[in-house]
């Protein structure tokens, strides 16, 4: 076997090709390698640092909403209880407006039982001084003795219902 020289060994050559190219050109890859893999390094930073800045701004707009609803919550609380303090109160305005109501109703209504009770007794009275004056003109003109002016005297009052219903027609 020939023994053949190095330079005539084919993947010889390309081994040599292959460091000659990296010697040259090795640098200029492996830089544009670095910045390329630098560019998209710094570019997934921006990206995360974005996203960290946007889960801050979410995490601070959902504190805020919370926030807000319970805000809400206190407020709507304190309606409620205003509006059930306020009903309370018409509640028992109304109900001490009602009794003073039904007070003066009846005190009315015994006001006009009183006014007829007095107007039946003015009318019983008057009735009685109607008898009594017919009596009395009768006992005057007719000169009575005892005896008979009692007698007058009796029928007038027995007379005096019926007069009464007379007067009540």
């Amino acid at each position: 076997m020939e023994h053949e020289s190095f330079f005539h060994e084919p993947r010889n050559w390309v081994v040599i090709a292959f460091v000659i190219f990296f010697v040259l050109f090795g640098s200029k890859i492996w830089g544009a390698l670095a910045s390329m893999l630098d560019a998209r390094a710094a570019k997934v930073r921006a990206e995360l640092d974005e996203a960290s800045r946007l889960r801050k701004e979410a995490e601070d707009m959902l504190k805020a909403a919370q926030q807000s609803r319970d805000q809400a919550l206190e407020d709507a609380k304190r309606l409620i209880a205003g509006a059930q303090a306020e009903a309370a109160r018409l509640t028992a305005a109304t109900a001490a407006e009602a009794e003073a109501s039904a007070k003066r109703r009846e005190q009315m209504a015994i006001d006009r039982i009183a006014a007829a009770e007095k107007a039946a007794v003015d009318e019983v009275r008057y009735t009685a001084v109607d008898v009594a004056s017919i009596a009395a003109r009768q006992v005057i003109a007719e000169g009575l003795t005892q005896d008979a002016s009692t007698a007058l005297v009796d029928r007038a009052i027995a007379e005096l219902p019926a007069a009464l219903a007379r007067r009540a027609a």
